[in-house]
């Protein structure tokens, strides 16, 4: 069944973020910044600390708080879609995963965090939601994003892949093995730098709990990359 259409986001609440974040706006560091991540989209020039406390004021503030679901999630899109600093992606990650929303985050949310991952496609934004959101509804409801996760790792677009290859660190004694080889698996000869890091990263955060399994499953795939191997193994 068709999702209802959203409502109107919270403009306010949006331009709040906004002035909040240009207040502490650093232009030569944005340069900076920009040039590092290959971004299209320019920099306000902000740490990640200071976007914390940017921020602190506004989602503290009753008359930012918002009431309903459906106009949670608009806002987060429209801060998304709307941005015109690379911030501004960044805090439409941080209102999503603020405490007070956390029961509205439960697996009618993948499509959202599908699309960010889409539009987003670096790896700055697609493992912040990786390794965060839609591992909290992995570990949630691992009935109903397992299946997502696998399907998104034969995906056409690599981030899309690299969310499902990375889902579960983090996840340490939770982490569903089955569920780790399989997403890993379609994607052991994929060429690209970011798939055969995060193939590689994913094991290593594993082999904190079950080294041996790690281990048993690098020697089970003579084809995993060397620096997938290398990542796999580098504590052990």
């Amino acid at each position: 069944m068709p999702r209802a259409p959203l409502p109107e986001p919270r403009r306010d609440t949006i331009a709040a973020v906004r002035a909040a974040l240009t207040q502490h706006a650093d232009p030569e560091r944005a340069a900076g910044q920009q040039r590092y991540m290959k971004s299209t989209l320019p920099y306000l020039g902000l740490t990640s600390g200071t976007l914390r406390t940017a921020l602190r004021p506004v989602w503290a503030d009753p008359a930012y708080r918002i009431a309903t679901r459906g106009e949670w999630e608009a806002t987060v899109r429209a801060l998304w879609d709307e941005a015109t600093h690379r911030e501004h992606w960044y805090a439409a990650l941080a209102l999503y995963g603020l405490r007070q929303y956390r029961s509205w985050r439960d697996p009618d949310m993948v499509p959202l965090l599908e699309d960010l991952i889409r539009s987003g496609a670096w790896w700055d934004v697609v493992d912040d939601i990786a390794t965060h959101f839609v591992r909290e509804l992995l570990l949630d409801r691992p009935e109903v994003i397992a299946p997502i996760t696998r399907a998104w790792s034969r995906d056409e677009l690599l981030w899309i892949r690299r969310a499902a290859i990375i889902s579960q660190v983090g996840a340490r004694e939770r982490t569903d093995r089955a569920l780790l080889s399989d997403v890993i698996e379609p994607n052991v000869g994929h060429p690209d730098f970011f798939s055969r890091k995060a193939i590689g990263w994913a094991l290593r955060d594993y082999a904190r709990v079950d080294p041996q399994w790690v281990l048993a499953f690098v020697e089970a795939h003579p084809d995993l990359s060397g620096l997938s191997r290398r990542e796999a193994l580098k504590h052990l």
